[in-house]
């Protein structure tokens, strides 16, 4: 199986309307997919099982995607108490996307209560690994004084490194 990207596009990224980021990256798992002419459908049951057997042994990506999965209520009842547990697992091998997604779980209260410390905790690690919209929104913590104390300077380090990479959230927030 070639190893696409599929995104589901979910709106702009601001602190106060970010979105859990949702990318399906197919590993190692094979998935059944239904083609017709212009359009492919997904069996999404199969998709979570498959993704599961991945994820309960340890892959990262398997376990993201069985997050993102959960939270779109995708194959499964929407959850996330359920999303948030293999977000974390993913995370704490240091999956950028799973990383950035715990940071707008934990500053919007998604599955677990609402802590902006331990949100700037999981934006600061994606930002880390040059993930955009995570500089972006650690720069926001900062302009805010949101889980950390404030600091201009801070936050203008952090719109200016998302902003390079051509983040518009970020370019906006410098031109003001």
């Amino acid at each position: 199986m070639n190893k696409i990207l599929f995104f589901i596009i979910v709106s702009a990224l601001t602190l106060g309307s970010a979105r859990i980021r949702a990318a399906y990256i197919p590993s190692n798992i094979e998935i059944e997919k239904i083609q017709n002419e212009n359009n492919v459908e997904k069996n999404y049951e199969k998709e979570v099982k498959a993704y599961r057997k991945s994820a309960e042994q340890g892959d990262a990506g398997a376990q993201y995607n069985l997050g993102v999965m959960y939270v779109r209520g995708l194959g499964v009842s929407k959850d996330n108490i359920e999303a948030e547990k293999w977000f974390r697992k993913a995370a704490e091998q240091g999956y950028a996307d799973a990383q950035y997604n715990l940071g707008v779980m934990y500053a919007q209260g998604l599955g677990v209560s609402q802590d902006n410390a331990e949100a700037v905790k999981w934006f600061r690690k994606a930002a880390e690994q040059g993930d955009a919209a995570a500089q972006n929104n650690l720069g926001l913590m900062y302009e805010k004084g949101l889980g950390v104390l404030k600091d201009n300077i801070e936050a203008v380090k952090w719109f200016r490194k998302a902003a390079e990479q051509g983040y518009e959230a970020a370019q906006n927030k410098l031109e003001e």
